[in-house]
This record gives C-alpha cells, sequence and structure tokens, in this order.
C-alpha cells in the first residue's frame, strides 16, 4: 500500500502529546505576530508624529495652553511627558517645602519627574516585548520535543512491523521532523521582530529625552537650551516662567 506523506500523514499518525505541541507552536505564532503588528504600528505612528508634535508643542504661546492642547492625548508618550513636566513644576511653585521632597530645587524636582516619566514610557514601549523573547527562545525547543516524540512513535511502528528498510524509516522520521521546521519558522519572526521594535523603541527614548532636556531647560530658566531651534516669538523667555505654568 502506498504511504501518504506531508502534514496530514503526520497529524493522522500523531497522538495527544504531538498534536498539543502542534498547537502550542500555532499559538506561540500568533501571539508573537499580534504582538509583532501592534507594536510596529504603535513604534511607527509614535515615530513619525514625534516631530510634528515637538514643533506645535514649541509654537503655541504659551507653555500652559501648550500642555492644555496636549493634555487629550495622554497615550502618547511625549503628551504625557510634557504633562509630568509641567506638573512638578506647577507643583513646587505652590508647595514649596511644604514637604520634605519639595525642598528640593526646582531643578532637581522636575528632573525627578521628567526622568519619572520616561521610565513610565519605556515600560509602555517594552510592553509584550518579553513575548516576542520567550516565543524566540523556546519555540525551536518546543519543536524539537515534538520530534522526539515523532521519533519514538516512527520507531515504536517500525520495530511493530519488523522491517527497516528506507522506505519504512524515511517517511515516519521526515515527518516528525516537521516539528523541528515548525518551531525554526516560529521563532525567526520573533526574534528579528523583538530586534526590530527594540531598536525603534531605543530610537524613541531617544527623541523623548531630547525633548525631556529642553522641557527641563525651559521649565527651570524659561527658555529653552537652544534657542536657534525655537521659534523666537512662539516662546518668549521673558513672558512665560515655570511660574506662570499654574
Amino acid at each position: 500500500m502506498q504511504q501518504q506523506f506531508g502534514f496530514s500523514a503526520f497529524f493522522a499518525q500523531t497522538d495527544a502529546v504531538g498534536l498539543t505541541v502542534a498547537l502550542l507552536l500555532l499559538a506561540m505564532s500568533v501571539t508573537s505576530w499580534a504582538v509583532i503588528l501592534s507594536k510596529a504600528f504603535r513604534t511607527w505612528s509614535v515615530r513619525s508624529g514625534a516631530r510634528d508634535f515637538v514643533e506645535r508643542f514649541w509654537n503655541v504661546p504659551s507653555i500652559t495652553r501648550a500642555v492644555d492642547a496636549v493634555r487629550a492625548d495622554r497615550a502618547n508618550p511625549f503628551s504625557a511627558l510634557a504633562v509630568a513636566g509641567v506638573a512638578a513644576a506647577t507643583h513646587h511653585q505652590r508647595h514649596q517645602a511644604g514637604h520634605l521632597g519639595d525642598a528640593l530645587p526646582l531643578t532637581e524636582f522636575v528632573t525627578r519627574a521628567l526622568r519619572q516619566g520616561i521610565n513610565a514610557q519605556q515600560a509602555r514601549l517594552e510592553t509584550g516585548l518579553s513575548v516576542l523573547a520567550s516565543v524566540g527562545s523556546t519555540a525551536p525547543f518546543v519543536g524539537l520535543f515534538g520530534t522526539v516524540w515523532g521519533i519514538y512513535h516512527a520507531l515504536i511502528g517500525i520495530s511493530a512491523s519488523g522491517t527497516a528498510t528506507i522506505d519504512k524509516v524515511a517517511g515516519p522520521v521526515g515527518e516528525a521532523l516537521i516539528m523541528t521546521a515548525l518551531g525554526i519558522a516560529v521563532a525567526i519572526p520573533a526574534v528579528l521582530g523583538y530586534n526590530a521594535l527594540n531598536r525603534g523603541n531605543r530610537l524613541i527614548l531617544s527623541e523623548l529625552d531630547a525633548f525631556a532636556h529642553d522641557l527641563h531647560a525651559f521649565l527651570a530658566t524659561g527658555a529653552r537650551l537652544d534657542a536657534a531651534a525655537a521659534p523666537t516669538e512662539a516662546v518668549r523667555p521673558g513672558a512665560v516662567r515655570p511660574q506662570a505654568a499654574a
């Protein structure tokens, strides 16, 4: 009788353990692709709108109006950082030396708030990356386990038939190796996606750090650190001070 090969023959011959391994690999693949696509869209959205956001923010006549304009978009990392920095400066101005933490100078108080804001945004950006790292590191071994289990059953079948010719061995063993291929096929996109998203996050954090640096300088002195980069009419150091953030 002619033997049937391929995925259909493998799943027809496998048992509950082999089927569980195959379904687990399928679930890992679907999860990793869902994370990759959602995080890639999020990273692209933030990076594509970062420069426009910063320009719009610094072109508003006052820091108070700028924060009011972006406050509704708290999902944007730059908006959340701006709100956190201005809120810290306002809080320090209203409650100077009222508490132990508020006894810090304005620059240190704002620096701490901005650092906490960047750390919070970094944690949000890295959400889901641990899933990709786990899939990328474990999927090959899950597939290898399925291969070993399939070869085990193939050897049992060969032993029961009493023959070990090439045509009897090649089919079952080759079908068992499908699990290794599936494990690698699941792991490679997860690893590549993790590396690409990690690089995108580093670029976003670098832009956030630059924005926080300018915002800190403005809240501490009333002017951006790089005066040439700020429109002279949009941000007037003499008219907008940290005290006016309230």
